[in-house]
């Protein structure tokens, strides 16, 4: 999961970076399609399934998290979206592996017995990831013009 979230974060990076470079909000919104495709509904499907049910659907912990998840799933509702949808979504995106770091997986390992903790464990996997290079807009003005 720490791997996984790593990467959002390089996302959150590429967005902000992007948007300083300003790239075409169509570009940066075209890789986070992509990111979101290939990563992040495998990743909160993983969650969804085999962490949060050890707090309950009615812990307040888990009903932020699923509320975060909801706001990341319609932010991709979109057909297009501007700098100013980037920067809010960089912002929900970083704010909530934060959220899930600090506060909700240390809630988990507090109340999850240790066989919990040793399935869970058995289960996740940690993911081969693969960037997508077609358009790396984050790269330096001159290196950043798509093929």
């Amino acid at each position: 999961m720490s791997r996984d979230h790593h990467h959002g974060l390089l996302v959150g990076w590429k967005i902000r970076t992007g948007i300083r470079y300003k790239i075409d909000p169509s570009r940066i919104y075209k890789y986070l399609i992509w990111f979101y495709k290939n990563h992040l509904i495998d990743h909160f499907q993983e969650e969804e399934t085999l962490l949060f049910p050890l707090l309950g659907s009615d812990h307040p912990e888990v009903i932020q998290a699923m509320r975060e998840h909801q706001a990341i799933h319609t932010f991709f509702n979109q057909k297009k979206v501007s700098e100013a949808d980037l920067s809010e979504f960089e912002k929900l995106l970083t704010a909530h592996i934060r959220f899930e770091e600090r506060v909700l997986f240390n809630t988990i390992q507090q109340q999850a017995t240790e066989k919990e903790l040793s399935v869970l464990g058995d289960h996740l996997v940690d993911e081969d990831f693969k960037e997508n290079t077609n358009d790396e807009f984050w790269l330096a003005p001159t290196q950043n013009t798509p093929d």
